[in-house]
């Protein structure tokens, strides 16, 4: 079996990215190894333990060989991995939701495209009746799958059966079959890309490096632009997860995030990476190398009862790999029924480093409009933040799973938002001192949901003792249950 390295991009910021790659000469169960060097990050797998096998092409290799199909293995414990990752539905019938996201950014053609894959009463069957509604409140089994893309036109398709979905346990990998190809059987895990290909008429599947499907418009959405279709294919190299490069990567909402407390719990999965493939969006079809890509998700009984949130990864002002995410919402507390809760947070990565500003770290100020303009910052001991953020566009309607009237239109986004982000090092008197970033972007995702939303949400918030100790433990859950796997919470 003829063995090559082949360099598949070198980032802006300078990581050397290679992977020692397997000519497909033999059968895919052959051995073989990848290596990516990111900075002093050395990261190398052995295919004895990789169980992520993803199938691409390329135009040039290192190789004379006239065949151009590689295997490319990921190691299922990639060091950008999040904790809740998988899917965290315990097989109860309580109500229960949980969505994900996945953005490409294309910046040459200035457009953005994000799929949101929502679940929703996996435990509950249609025959859900009065008596149960009454006993346990309303349900909503369904998937829901919804695209915002060029020019924030949109597509949404759903399923009132589960029963075709699947999401992995412990990893990031889910998919459902809307409808199968004549005479095949939905599959019930990730498929390589032809077999998906030839069993799928319409649905998606997603890995950490796989993003591939088809969906139609169902005719169901009113006062929205909407395309008929969407056909995509691309792989991704994820560069940021949730934490500094090569270190131990953390849950977005603490380590109770574990626990059933404080829903809908929310967690970044990869906060930047890098995104090769093509989208068909209607009658347009969009290439894209390297593209800076995203993604996250939520999982508990429903959305937050108000919200906002902005993300970006294509900026200008800056060198290398810049990832922001920031929002916040209003949510419940564990054991006070009816009792409620503000809370936000700011993430930014850039040059390997994470910057984490949160509540029971520091202070973090907001000031949002319903629409148009959104302000926050943020302190701790070390660093300031501070973003502002607005937009002339006026967004599209999403929709957001909801506790009473399940997947419902229910809050706004665009992808035109013009953004700042300012990050500094504090001096030990705290005032402002070195400037660590200070960039733009004309290219920034932005968001508002939930309500009511009579006027600008403006709120400073720091969590206090007790409970500010508590959220700021350091606890590796996952390290609890290396020795009882069969004992780890579904989602982990």
């Amino acid at each position: 079996m003829a063995a090559y390295n082949c360099t598949l991009f070198s980032s802006p910021l300078g990581l050397k990215v290679e992977w020692h790659c397997a000519h497909l000469l033999a059968p895919e169960s052959d051995n073989g190894s990848m290596t990516h060097n990111l900075g002093n990050v050395s990261l190398l797998r052995n295919n004895n333990e990789l169980d992520c096998i993803l199938k691409r092409r390329f135009q040039t290799l290192h190789s004379t060989n006239s065949r151009s199909s590689i295997v490319l293995r990921c190691f299922a414990e990639r060091a950008t991995r999040t904790p809740h990752s998988g899917y965290h539905f315990d097989g109860s019938s309580r109500r229960f939701m949980e969505g994900w996201y996945f953005k490409v950014s294309i910046p040459n053609e200035k457009q953005s495209f994000a799929w949101m894959y929502s679940v929703e009463d996996p435990g509950t069957s249609k025959s859900h009746g009065k008596f149960e509604e009454v006993l346990r409140g309303p349900r909503f089994p369904g998937v829901g799958a919804q695209v915002l893309g060029a020019d924030d036109e949109y597509l949404w398709q759903n399923d009132d059966s589960v029963k075709r979905f699947w999401g992995s346990r412990h990893e990031l990998e889910l998919g459902h079959t809307f409808e199968p190809k004549s005479g095949a059987l939905a599959p019930n895990s990730k498929l390589d890309v032809q077999d998906f290909s030839k069993t799928v008429e319409e649905g998606f599947q997603v890995t950490p490096i796989l993003h591939q499907g088809f969906l139609r418009d169902n005719g169901r959405s009113v006062n929205v632009q909407t395309v008929g279709s969407v056909r995509w294919e691309y792989t991704t190299y994820p560069v940021y997860g949730w934490g500094n490069v090569g270190a131990e990567q953390k849950a977005t909402a603490g380590w109770l995030a574990a626990l059933p407390v404080f829903e809908p719990h929310w967690q970044i999965c990869m906060a930047g990476g890098l995104s090769t493939g093509w989208i068909e969006w209607g009658d347009r079809k969009f290439e894209f190398v390297n593209a800076p890509s995203y993604s996250e998700k939520n999982w508990g009984g429903s959305f937050p009862d108000k919200w906002f949130w902005v993300q970006c990864n294509v900026f200008e002002g800056g060198l290398g790999e810049i990832a922001l995410t920031a929002g916040g919402g209003r949510r419940g507390l564990p054991f006070m029924l009816g009792a409620r809760e503000e809370v936000a947070m700011v993430g930014v990565h850039y040059d390997g480093q994470f910057y984490e500003f949160v509540p029971w770290e520091g202070t973090v100020e907001w000031e949002i409009a319903p629409w148009g303009d959104w302000k926050m910052s943020a302190q701790t001991k070390l660093y300031e933040v501070k973003l502002q953020a607005e937009t002339k566009s006026p967004g599209t309607v999403l929709r957001a799973p909801t506790a009473d009237a399940g997947l419902v239109p229910f809050c706004r986004d665009t992808f035109n938002g013009s953004l700042r982000l300012q990050l500094w090092k504090r001096t030990q008197n705290g005032a402002l001192g070195q400037v660590i970033l200070d960039v733009t972007s004309d290219m920034a995702a932005l968001e508002t949901g939930g309500g009511p939303w009579y006027s600008t949400w403006k709120k400073t918030k720091r969590i206090e003792d007790p409970i500010r100790t508590v959220m700021g433990l350091h606890v590796n859950v996952n390290e609890l249950f290396r020795n009882a796997p069969n004992l780890k919470p579904p989602g982990l």
